[in-house]
C-alpha cells in the first residue's frame, strides 16, 4: 500500500459524497481538525475509524486503503479478466482499423514474450518484465487521460505533473533489475526466426512487423 492511498481515498469519498469536511467529521464521530489530519496523511488512523468510514461510505477497508480497486475489496480474478476481443466488432467505429491492427501486433507480440518467459520459470523475472509492460501501458494511458484537463484526477495516486516521471524512473529501474536477471539466467532458449516461426506459427508475422516498426521508429531501420 502507498502511504498516499488512504488520505486521497478517504478525501475523494467525501468529495464524491458532496460532504463537506465538518459534515462527515460529524458524521463519523470525530473533530474537523482530526479528519483534515487524516485526509492531509499527517496522521494515522486507528482501526475503529476505519471500520467507521469504510461502514459510512459503503466501501471496504481494503478499497479505503488502497490494496483493492473494487469498492467490495474483491480481487480480480483470472476468469474475470476480458478476452482482447471482448469488446466485439459493434464498439468499432470508423478509423478504428488502424489501431485494432496495432493491438494486434502488440497482443500477439507480448504472448511470445509471455510464453518465453514462462519456460524460464523465474517467477520473478515474470513479474518484473509484467510490471514493465503495466507501467508503459499506465505511462500511456494517463497521458491520454491527462489530455483533457476537465477530466478529474481522483483516481491516480501520483499527481499528475510528476506522474510521467515517476513512471520513467520506475521503468529505468526495472530494465536494469531484469538485465541484472537475465545475466544469471542458465535456461533462456535459443532463438532464431526459423524456430520463432515454428513454434508461434500464429504470432510470429506479428512479433516480426512489430520488430520492424520500433527499429524504425528509434532510427535503427529507414522507412
Amino acid at each position: 500500500m502507498a502511504v498516499s492511498d488512504f488520505p486521497r481515498v478517504l478525501t475523494h469519498l467525501r468529495k464524491e459524497a458532496g460532504l463537506s469536511q465538518k459534515k462527515a467529521a460529524e458524521a463519523l464521530g470525530v473533530s474537523q481538525a482530526l479528519l483534515s489530519h487524516y485526509e492531509k496523511g499527517i496522521r494515522e488512523c486507528g482501526l475503529l475509524f476505519l471500520v467507521r468510514a469504510a461502514d459510512f461510505y459503503g466501501v471496504s477497508a481494503d478499497y479505503l486503503l488502497g490494496r483493492s480497486l473494487e469498492r467490495n475489496g474483491s480481487a480480480i480474478m483470472l476468469e474475470e479478466v476480458p478476452d482482447e476481443d471482448a469488446a466485439g466488432q459493434g464498439n468499432r467505429g470508423p478509423g478504428s482499423l488502424l489501431p485494432v491492427l496495432n493491438k494486434k501486433l502488440i497482443c500477439n507480440s507480448v504472448t511470445v514474450v509471455e510464453d518465453i518467459l514462462g519456460s524460464t520459470g523465474d517467477k520473478e523475472l515474470i513479474n518484473k518484465v509484467s510490471m514493465y509492460l503495466q507501467i508503459s501501458v499506465y505511462q500511456m494511458f494517463r497521458r491520454l487521460y491527462n489530455g483533457n484537463e476537465e477530466n478529474p484526477q481522483t483516481f491516480f495516486g501520483a499527481e499528475r505533473d510528476v506522474a510521467a516521471l515517476m513512471g520513467d524512473q520506475a521503468m529505468k529501474k526495472l530494465e536494469v533489475e531484469i538485465q541484472q536477471r537475465l545475466k544469471k539466467m542458465k535456461n533462456l532458449p535459443v532463438m532464431d526466426e526459423n524456430t520463432i516461426r515454428e513454434k508461434y506459427p500464429l504470432f510470429a508475422t506479428s512479433l516480426f512487423n512489430l520488430l520492424q516498426n520500433a527499429e524504425t521508429a528509434i532510427g535503427a531501420r529507414k522507412k
